[in-house]
């Protein structure tokens, strides 16, 4: 015997009219869960380290990722509790470092795991800080393409940008501190490589032409 709400339930599948807040798939509904509760955890990690920040630049890029992951998540969360356009929408993050990056190695000392808390040093929480966005980022964009949602299938897809800029901007802190150092290919091969691709060819029949 199905009740009421049961029954409206069922009629409103067989009519294909869902309620706005239930707009979502079984993987989409798995999926966000997945991203919130990664995202809680990245903001609890970067609350738990700031206070072990020495250097002011490292804690600026901390706060300002800080609170612009927290409003992101309130965004995300509305959208997927309402299946609706969020009251906030999605921001976009612009970082505040440069674009220069040091090409090439310089020796340095090996990296170890901490023993204790009092060992976490700048360049362990830049890394810590660096892991944390770039994993979102796979995540969110893996959550995105399971979306039956279209808002919150956006939203997630606006998000993606912001974990890739931030990681660039984390990067870009260490690469200038010899945290991170970029190795080079040889001129030759990089110029090699580069030859080794050409531009696709007009489309016949299409609108699209060289």
């Amino acid at each position: 015997m199905i009740n009421q709400q049961g029954q409206q339930v069922h009629e409103n599948m067989q009519t294909g009219t869902i309620p706005q807040q239930l707009n979502h798939g079984g993987h989409e509904f798995f999926d966000l869960s997945e991203v919130l509760s990664s995202a809680i955890s990245a903001m609890n990690q970067y609350t738990l380290v700031k206070d072990h920040i020495k250097d002011q630049e490292l804690r600026n890029i901390l706060d300002r990722q800080l609170a612009f992951m927290q409003q992101e998540y309130n965004t995300t969360l509305e959208s997927f509790k309402t299946g609706s356009k969020p009251s906030v929408s999605t921001k976009t993050y612009n970082m505040k470092e440069d674009n220069d990056f040091i090409y090439g190695l310089k020796p340095s000392q090996p990296k170890k795991p901490v023993q204790s808390a009092s060992e976490l040093g700048d360049q362990c929480i830049s890394f810590l800080m660096l892991n944390t966005v770039k994993s979102a980022a796979p995540m969110k964009a893996r959550a995105a393409l399971e979306c039956t949602n279209p808002v919150v299938r956006r939203v997630l897809a606006d998000s993606v940008p912001n974990c890739i800029e931030m990681a660039y901007e984390i990067s870009l802190y260490q690469n200038k501190h010899h945290y991170y150092q970029v190795p080079q290919l040889k001129q030759e091969d990089m110029q090699q490589l580069l030859n080794s691709f050409a531009p696709a060819q007009g489309i016949q029949g299409g609108n699209i032409t060289h």
